[in-house]
Parts: structure tokens; C-alpha cells; sequence
């Protein structure tokens, strides 16, 4: 494992001067350095009272057991359901009431810790935390300059830059943005290799095929050694279900490889209501809970006490043109809903995120963002991924958007901490000295306070209309974009032993070396 980094410089740190240098270094500095996830000190919000959530239960156990989930070619799968006990007809398994909430229960983790090449860096996934982490997919990218365009690894390697600079998020992510200037079945090496090389912060495994799935763990045995990966947790890696009611034998091979390993799986159907799932709000989460509860307990077959997170992707179509629809209040409902789920489940719970349709960074995708957002957080997830940078339902990945999400992380973290009530919160002091007819401006206490009192954005504007136009009369996503920009001319990579960087790259050519390229 690498050493401790010894010089940890934060964006904002080189001596700069003028309003905008302060005002970044102000706004960093309402987020810890090596914060690795944020403490939930407020209740989540809840919309389902017992009996509902009991009749949930009941009903997805009842699809568990009537209609069954298909596990699409893969045999495996097949022989160990018919071993514990479960009806095989072909494909289609059938559940004995109970049998899957049971194999989560009696051996799933409440929590678990994500080990981070820099140990400072390590997280927990589970409990009152919640751990903000990057979009995840999207084979296009934006920004003002050059518009929309198809990733290139260079691309990649930008966005884990920025990940790592952003304090407010506690991971680097997966698949950031697809590479799509290198071969399909080669690429997940270089993306692997720049999570180890560019940050050291936890990262995601490949998915897209079981031997990359084995790859990733052959870099992270490099990485963390070969007694620590069986042992210790070092990947959190997304496994899709195949929805309605179904898993492949993609998503099962890469979960089978993780799960022998000892590696967490967020196992998440992943649903559009009304194409996906039913239209309603109920019927969804009864879907999503009946294929959460199969994929998670066929995990707990593999390996029994192998991580696992209750994951939920659930939006709309619209019912006029088919489309996906963000931000709106019934996927909202449903987040409420899936949370409270998986805290009776007794399990970590993943879900979005800065989600939004909009195809630029707007007010669209502004609000879209924020409503998904602070659902997610007042819902009490743990693992929120696609926190920043999401635009187009996924399909782009925005420079300006990931700046402008990261700052809206970065007032989650303020918010779910809670009302200070400690004597400085109280404020006594404060109320005593001005009394009435006054003014606090030049109190002791907001004097004491004022460089951390309420949160300071690094993007939004609040000055007069005069001094707005004096700097240039920029917009949000104007001023995003010179914020992306500095943070990557000023970017310091993390110290990697050599001898491990080495050791991955020789790695990596012996095994591009072994097969030719492929476009699948």
C-alpha cells in the first residue's frame, strides 16, 4: 500500500489574490479536507406509515413467490438457488415466502468499510452516513467550449482529477464517462489505472464482463497486496438488474466474481415507471424491492456476509413521448419509499443523485438536480451515486455541471448536520449584547463567527447587479467553467509507491498483450 501523502495540498491553496480566491478558500472551508462521508444528524424523512410498508413487504414476496425472477444464462445461479431450497423451472426461480429477506438478514452487513489506497481516505457505507460519489456512465461529455462530444480517456482522467479536488465528495466513482477512443474489452484497464494513478480515493470495479471483474481485483491485489484484498473491502461496484424481474449473465458473472472475493455489490434494479415497472408509486417499489431482495440474497449464496447495498434507480416515462423524466415528485415518493425499505432490511441503501433530463446546464437541470438531490439526502441514502455531473438522462457528462453539483453536494453535507445546539449555537451571548432595536452586524459573537456562519457558494452570485456586470456579467455555468479549469491547471497528483505503479502498468500491457481488440 502507498504511503500517507506528506504535502496534501487543497484547490485554492496557491497564493492567489482578489475576491474570487478568497471566496473559493472560504467555501472549501466548509467541508473537511479528508471528510470521507457526512454524519447524519437529522431524522430521515419518511412517507409510508408501518402497515404500508408492511403491505409492500407482503406483496413482494408474493411476486417473489408467484412470478419469480428470471437469472438469464448463467447456471450457476440455478444450482445454488436449487440447492437452498428455491423452485427452478428453466430460467425462472420461484422463492418459499421469506427465503430471500431471510439469507439478507441472517448474514448481509448493516455496514461496511471501503478501504482507500491512502487510509485516510477509507469510508464506511452504512448506518447514519452518507457518501456523496460521482456520476457514473454517461458515454458522452460537456462543456461550453467544445459542446457535446463522445469521452475520451483524457476526459475520464479529468473527471477523477476533479473528484479528487472536490473534498465535498468522499469517492471516485466507477465508469465516470466511457472512453469510447478505446476498445471496449480493453478500456476498463486504463479506467481502473487512473481511480489508482490520479486519486486515492475508494473506487469502483468493472462490470461490463467477469474477467474484467477479475482484472479489476488482479490491480487491486497489486495495490493493496495479496492478503489484504480477501480480507478487506476495496471495491463497491454497481450490479443492475435487468429489469422487470430479470438478471443477466453480465451483471451476475462480474456480482459472482465480487462476491468470492469478498468485494460490495450495490445490486439496483433499475427502473423507468411506466415502461419498466407499473405507474404507480406502490407498484414500484414493490418491484424494486422484490428484485433488490433476489439479487442480494443470491449474493449472500456466493459468499454468505459479503457486502451488500440495497441500490434503487427509479424515474418516469413520460406518458406522452416515452421519454425519461427527472426530478419530478412520484420518483421522489419512491426514494422515501425504498429507503425505509432498506433500513427495515437492515442494509446500506444507494440511490441518485444530481439527476435531470436537461441536455445543458440550466435552470431545468438546476431544478431537476436539486429536487433529486435533497430527496436523497433527506432520504437517508448511503452510497449517493451520480451525485455531480450528470446531464441528458445520463448520457453526457458536463464539466460545468459537475461544478455546479459539487457545490450543491457540498451544501448537503452543511445541512445534514443538523441545528448547532451548543452554547456558541445558542447564541445567548449574542442576544444579550445587542438587545432590541439594534443590529448583530458588529456583536462579538458574529464577529467570532462570521468566516464559518452559513454556507458560501464558489458559484452562485450574490452581489449587486453593478458589481455583476463590472466581472462580466457571467452566469453560473460561465463561472463553472473557470472553475474546472483552474482546478485541473492546478492539480497535484496523490504519491504512488513507484514500485506498485510500475507493477500495474507492467500489468496491464502483459494482459492487453494477451487478446487482440474488440469493440463488445
Amino acid at each position: 500500500m502507498s504511503s500517507h501523502p506528506k504535502d496534501r495540498r487543497r484547490p485554492g491553496r496557491r497564493r492567489r489574490g482578489g475576491r474570487a480566491a478568497k471566496l473559493t478558500a472560504r467555501q472549501r472551508g466548509t467541508v473537511e479536507e479528508f471528510a470521507t462521508w457526512i454524519d447524519r444528524r437529522i431524522p430521515c424523512f419518511e412517507v409510508l406509515d408501518t402497515e404500508a410498508l408492511e403491505l409492500i413487504e407482503h406483496n413482494a414476496d408474493t411476486v417473489l413467490e408467484e412470478i419469480g425472477i428470471e437469472f438469464r444464462d448463467f447456471p450457476r445461479a440455478l444450482k445454488l438457488w436449487k440447492a437452498a431450497g428455491a423452485d427452478v423451472d428453466g430460467e425462472r426461480v420461484r422463492f418459499p415466502r421469506g427465503m430471500c429477506r431471510s439469507l439478507v438478514q441472517d448474514t448481509a452487513p448493516r455496514e461496511y468499510t471501503q478501504h482507500a489506497r491512502n487510509p485516510r481516505r477509507s469510508t464506511i457505507i452504512g448506518g447514519s452516513r452518507t457518501v456523496l460519489v460521482p456520476a457514473y456512465g454517461s458515454p458522452f461529455v460537456r462543456d461550453l467550449d467544445q459542446g457535446r462530444r463522445y469521452a475520451t480517456i483524457e476526459d475520464f482522467r479529468n473527471f477523477v482529477k476533479l473528484a479528487y479536488m472536490s473534498p465535498e465528495l468522499h469517492h471516485s466513482g466507477g465508469t465516470i464517462c466511457e472512453p469510447v477512443d478505446l476498445p471496449v474489452n480493453k478500456r476498463h484497464f486504463d479506467m481502473v489505472y487512473s481511480h489508482i494513478k490520479y486519486t486515492d480515493k475508494p473506487f469502483m470495479g468493472s462490470v461490463t464482463h467477469p474477467e474484467r471483474a477479475e482484472d479489476t481485483l488482479a490491480m487491486a491485489r497489486i495495490l493493496f497486496g495479496e492478503d489484504f484484498v480477501p480480507r478487506k473491502t476495496v471495491l463497491t461496484s454497481l450490479i443492475n438488474a435487468n429489469s422487470p424481474l430479470a438478471f443477466d449473465a453480465t451483471m451476475l458473472g462480474a456480482a459472482t466474481v465480487y462476491a468470492e472475493n469478498n468485494q460490495a455489490t450495490v445490486i439496483s434494479p433499475f427502473l423507468l415507471a411506466g415502461a419498466m415497472s407499473p405507474v404507480t408509486v406502490a407498484g414500484t417499489l414493490t418491484q424494486i424491492l422484490a428484485e433488490a431482495l433476489a439479487g442480494m440474497a443470491y449474493i449472500q449464496l456466493v459468499r454468505p456476509g459479503a457486502p451488500v447495498v440495497f441500490g434503487s434507480f427509479a424515474s418516469a416515462v413520460s406518458m406522452q413521448s416515452g421519454a425519461p423524466t427527472f426530478g419530478a415528485p412520484e420518483p421522489s415518493l419512491v426514494l422515501y419509499g425504498a429507503g425505509q425499505l432498506a433500513r427495515r432490511l437492515g442494509v446500506p441503501f444507494r440511490s441518485g443523485g444530481g439527476l435531470c433530463a436537461s441536455k445543458i446546464p440550466d435552470a431545468q437541470a438546476a431544478y431537476e438536480s436539486a429536487n433529486t438531490l435533497q430527496t436523497a439526502a433527506l432520504a437517508g441514502v448511503n452510497f449517493m451515486l451520480h451525485t455531480a455531473g450528470w446531464l441528458e438522462g445520463g448520457l453526457a457528462m458536463g464539466y460545468e455541471k459537475f461544478i455546479l453539483d459539487a457545490d450543491q453536494a457540498n451544501m448537503i453535507a452543511v445541512l445534514l448536520k443538523g441545528v448547532d445546539m451548543s452554547e456558541n449555537g445558542q447564541a445567548m451571548d449574542a442576544l444579550r449584547e445587542v438587545g432590541p432595536g439594534s443590529h448583530f452586524l458588529g456583536a462579538a459573537h458574529t464577529q467570532a463567527n462570521f468566516k464559518t456562519a452559513f454556507y458560501r457558494s464558489a458559484v452562485a452570485d450574490s452581489n449587486s447587479f453593478e458589481q455583476w456586470r463590472q466581472e462580466g456579467s457571467l452566469d453560473a455555468a460561465q463561472r463553472a467553467n473557470a472553475i474546472w479549469k483552474r482546478m485541473l491547471k492546478e492539480y497535484e497528483a496523490p504519491p504512488l509507491d513507484p514500485a506498485i505503479d510500475e507493477a500495474l502498468v507492467e500489468f496491464i500491457h502483459r494482459r492487453k498483450s494477451e487478446f487482440e481488440d474488440r469493440d463488445y
